[in-house]
């Protein structure tokens, strides 16, 4: 056997990558067999996502060596990684929304009749790649009009046409059913029999064992270990990504006191943006969890946007401890009490090119204002206490939040909020895309909230975090509420049966 051919795919020698005030990569080494599924995985902040765009030529390293089949690279720009046959499908897709599937797999790499795009061409390279695959998809449907699962296939036939030999695929489930979770880890299989290579990055620990070969552990900018997928039980995994046993049950949620006042009420709630709700009532009590349980598109999010005005409702009443609130506009809500921890932090919860105290202070500047100015000395006094209290990963309150990781982003997002004092706290799938030890200290905070007193409305699509983290749970179906349950009595099997409204066997529990 020659050197080339015993040589890993890739190899990635004691990289190096520092931004102001942050060293995201520390000598971190990692190597990819041909073949593999091969899993990166360490906390948010870890160096993951800084590591792939290093190989993908989205940025450059400081110092250190790749290599392609056992030939060290240069690896300048995007351009020069497709060439050496490295494909990226970042979790927020690059498509252009307008285009259609035809063209976006192309892109870039467009079969040309003189200047102008050969359209047959085109769409002989797409439909042949789609057809080797066994994917079906609308060819001329734009971009933005595909469901999540489909504008996925879209970006791993667009890597195909490029003859890409080594994907990189970050965070490929956040946005998907089990059954595409499950059509997407068939295909996969399918490539790697065909020679296509994976580094996968996830915070879904317990999907691992279904789909790598290899694990590779990231923390703090530095590679910890690489072991065989079969070899690195959940525990150990965890362990070695949070440097420390982490339990992996959710906390004891404090019992609700029996004389607990009703902090947020929502009676006959109807709203027509997105899913359409209609007649939504509901109470919750002070120190108490309420979980919207649902399938996806059931109108949990629409709930609870028309509860803080991010959508105006139709009609209805929102009452915070007892004074009716007309939600107008966030504003009215905020001035409230309530508070909305959106969905996508990226694009509803922050301002990605400001500072982590402007985003912080950015909902509640009356409170800082002096005469006609704002305090910043007050604004950063406030912003470093949650910082410290959250214990966010920034060099200081002065860093832009785009250049945080997600679970210290979801943290700005949450200190933002707790300037604020908010009473009714509305959490929109708090912990998706935030690994594991984020995802604890969330849940401590979730319950230090409720020992001040606060009411907590979650949404989660993750079913053992509605059950684990909920007093009561509320099951949307169809933009209404179609059962409640106990903490006692939501059983999975009773969960899905109202949320799918068909009957499910109690084994399923």
């Amino acid at each position: 056997m020659n050197a080339a051919a015993a040589a890993p795919l890739l190899r990635m020698r004691d990289i190096v990558k520092t931004f102001p005030g942050v060293r995201a990569l520390d000598g971190v080494s990692f190597a990819v067999a041909r073949g593999d599924v091969h899993a990166l995985v360490g906390e948010n902040g870890a160096g993951k996502s800084t590591l792939m765009k290093i190989l993908a030529g989205a940025q450059p390293a400081d110092s250190g060596i790749i290599e392609i089949d056992g030939t060290p690279v240069t690896i300048d720009g995007p351009r020069t990684a497709e060439r050496l046959g490295i494909g990226m499908i970042y979790q927020e897709f690059n498509l252009v929304p307008d285009l259609g599937v035809i063209e976006n797999i192309v892109l870039g790499n467009e079969p040309r009749r003189g200047l102008f795009l050969d359209k047959r061409a085109a769409a002989a390279d797409a439909a042949s790649v789609l057809a080797e695959l066994g994917i079906v998809l609308p060819l001329d449907c734009p971009a933005r009009r595909l469901s999540v699962a489909d504008q996925q296939l879209t970006e791993i036939a667009k890597c195909l046409v490029r003859k890409a030999k080594l994907i990189v695929m970050d965070e490929p489930t956040a946005a998907l059913t089990e059954r595409e979770t499950d059509a997407l880890f068939a295909l996969m299989r399918t490539l790697k029999a065909q020679g296509v290579t994976f580094v996968y990055i996830s915070h879904r620990l317990e999907e691992l064992p279904r789909v790598a070969d290899r694990i590779t552990v990231l923390r703090d900018g530095k590679t910890v270990e690489t072991r065989d997928a079969a070899a690195m039980p959940q525990d150990e995994l965890v362990r070695l990504m949070v440097g420390r046993a982490l339990d992996a049950h959710f906390p004891e949620l404090p019992p609700v006191a029996p004389d607990a006042a009703v902090v947020l009420a929502v009676h006959g709630l109807a709203s027509a943006a997105g899913v359409h709700v209609r007649d939504v009532s509901f109470d919750v009590h002070a120190g108490e969890i309420v979980g919207l349980a649902g399938l996806v598109g059931a109108g949990r999010t629409e709930i609870v946007r028309a509860v803080a005005g991010a959508d105006v409702p139709e009609r209805g009443d929102v009452a915070v401890d007892g004074r009716r609130v007309v939600v107008r506009s966030p504003r009215t809500a905020i001035r409230a009490g309530i508070a909305l921890i959106t969905e996508d932090r990226k694009a509803q919860g922050l301002v990605l090119g400001m500072t982590v105290r402007e985003n912080t202070t950015l909902a509640h500047l009356r409170a800082f204002e002096r005469g006609i100015f704002v305090d910043r000395g007050a604004e950063t006094e406030a912003t470093d206490e949650k910082i410290a209290e959250l214990h966010v990963r920034t060099p200081s309150a002065e860093q832009i939040v785009r250049n945080l990781s997600g679970g210290n982003q979801q943290k700005v997002v949450l200190a933002k909020w707790l300037i604020g004092r908010a009473r009714a706290f509305l959490f929109d799938e708090p912990t998706r895309g935030i690994d594991v030890g984020a995802k604890a200290e969330i849940y401590t905070l979730m319950v230090e909230l409720l020992r001040g007193g606060a009411a907590i409305v979650m949404v989660s699509s993750e079913l053992p975090e509605v059950l684990g983290m909920s007093h009561r749970v509320l099951v949307v179906r169809d933009g209404t509420i179609a059962a409640e349950f106990a903490r006692a009595d939501a059983t999975p099997a009773a969960v899905i049966a109202a949320a799918t409204g068909v009957h499910v066997h109690a084994e399923a529990s």
